[in-house]
């Protein structure tokens, strides 16, 4: 685990890929354990730590995530979330090449909870949310592309449904991409920087995380690993 940024009030560490966030059926070490431990260890904090869980990454995926040290911190971000304040911009190696280089995806998803899977549905479907993102296309390399992603919406698997649809599904992505992808390859989407402004300090906070140096990745040069705004 890699502290990305850290004060009183909130941690950003870099998520490395098939960690969990949150503890789940698997019983796998989460995220939030592992920081909650290092917290704990590194300033000697006797009890239990506080830590707020802000959003969330699935767990293929890695990069950068946000969490609030205080209650206080965790209820100011909360609402800048809700008001669609906070900016994050995902980088993403697809499948293909989408057709424009850089467009925005809008499309209405609906969650099968039970499968936990995410299908696209016509505007109007009982229960289906508008699912919101920009893209531009950075580098391409064969049959493969590097885009950066601007998500304007959070909903879930959103980045990896969107793209399947438009015929681009991630590269490694096993649950919407399964007749390109071969079983083993991981998913190539990264969390690569978070902004906004700090809760309360009030001044801007850009946290950003590059991709691993391997495979898909290094196939674009330096564009993956020279990210800028």
């Amino acid at each position: 685990m890699i502290i990305l940024y850290e004060d009183n009030h909130l941690i950003a560490v870099e998520k490395a890929v098939n960690i969990p966030v949150q503890g789940d059926e698997s019983g796998d070490p989460s995220l939030v354990d592992m920081v909650k431990e290092d917290i704990k260890v590194r300033y000697q904090k006797p009890g239990a730590v506080y830590l707020g869980l802000l959003h969330r990454l699935d767990r293929p995926v890695g990069g950068a995530i946000l969490f609030a040290k205080t209650s206080k911190a965790a209820s100011r971000v909360s609402d800048i979330i809700r008001r669609q304040q906070m900016e994050k911009t995902y980088l993403a190696v697809l499948r293909g090449v989408p057709s424009k280089r850089a467009g925005k995806l809008e499309h209405y998803l609906w969650k099968d909870r039970q499968k936990n899977e995410v299908y696209v549905r016509k505007p109007g479907t009982e229960g289906a949310k508008q699912a919101l993102l920009e893209y531009e296309i950075l580098a391409q390399h064969q049959s493969l592309s590097l885009v950066r992603i601007h998500l304007i919406t959070g909903r879930s698997h959103q980045i990896r449904v969107q793209f399947a649809d438009i015929g681009c599904p991630l590269y490694g992505d096993q649950k919407y991409g399964a007749s390109v992808n071969k079983p083993g390859e991981q998913i190539a989407l990264w969390s690569a920087r978070i902004g906004l402004e700090h809760p309360v300090k009030r001044q801007p906070l850009e946290v950003l995380s590059s991709p691993p140096k391997e495979y898909p990745w290094n196939q674009f040069g330096s564009a993956a690993f020279s990210y800028s705004n």
